[in-house]
């Protein structure tokens, strides 16, 4: 059931942890800055090292984002009164992952995680690692089936993307699909053509 808004400004929270896939977060902001969506942002302390190196960023160079410690418990995501329409956990690593399966909130994430879903509101963790092990398959299903939407960053390639950086837009739309944002002129699968017709 999804309770995002049909009108009006959506009220997202973004979490970054400290996995790599920096490329997306910068996409899906890039995204979302042309809709009428406002950012309530989060990141931990990985998440801030893995934004250095992978993108020579701060939290602060992410425009558009209102940002909340990450252990500011008094911040408005910690409490299932204040509205919001989605939360994205991009990257999510599967320490992030661990801690929401087992109802762990030692810091904002986990704590906005948690509420989300109680709340039954849509929450996206792009999970980022590979192999997988038993544990974190385990932990995808307790989360997927306490409501959360599991969607690790795997791009399509049937678009043809020219570069990394479409590549990473082209996914970055496929999040905002799941949690309800219509983006318009993004690359979308259109079927094969047909036999040709005497």
């Amino acid at each position: 059931m999804s309770v995002v808004a049909e009108r009006g400004t959506k009220r997202i929270i973004l979490a970054i942890t400290g996995a790599t896939g920096m490329i997306y977060v910068t996409a899906l902001l890039e995204l979302l800055a042309g809709e009428d969506v406002e950012v309530h942002g989060i990141i931990s302390a990985a998440g801030r090292q893995v934004l250095r190196l992978e993108a020579d960023a701060e939290p602060g160079d992410l425009a558009g984002v209102c940002w909340y410690g990450v252990d500011d418990f008094t911040a408005p995501m910690a409490s299932g009164s204040s509205r919001y329409d989605a939360m994205i956990i991009l990257p999510c690593t599967m320490g992030t992952l661990g801690a929401i399966a087992a109802g762990v909130s030692s810091n904002l994430i986990h704590r906005a995680a948690d509420v989300s879903l109680k709340e039954r509101r849509p929450l996206l963790l792009a999970v980022r690692e590979t192999p997988l092990g038993r544990t974190h398959l385990k932990n995808m299903l307790a989360v997927h089936d306490a409501g959360a939407i599991i969607c690790p960053p795997m791009p399509s390639f049937y678009t043809r993307p020219a570069d990394l950086r479409q590549m990473a837009t082209n996914f970055a739309g496929r999040i905002c699909d799941q949690v309800g944002i219509r983006i318009a002129g993004l690359s979308r699968w259109q079927g094969m053509p047909g036999p040709e017709k005497d």
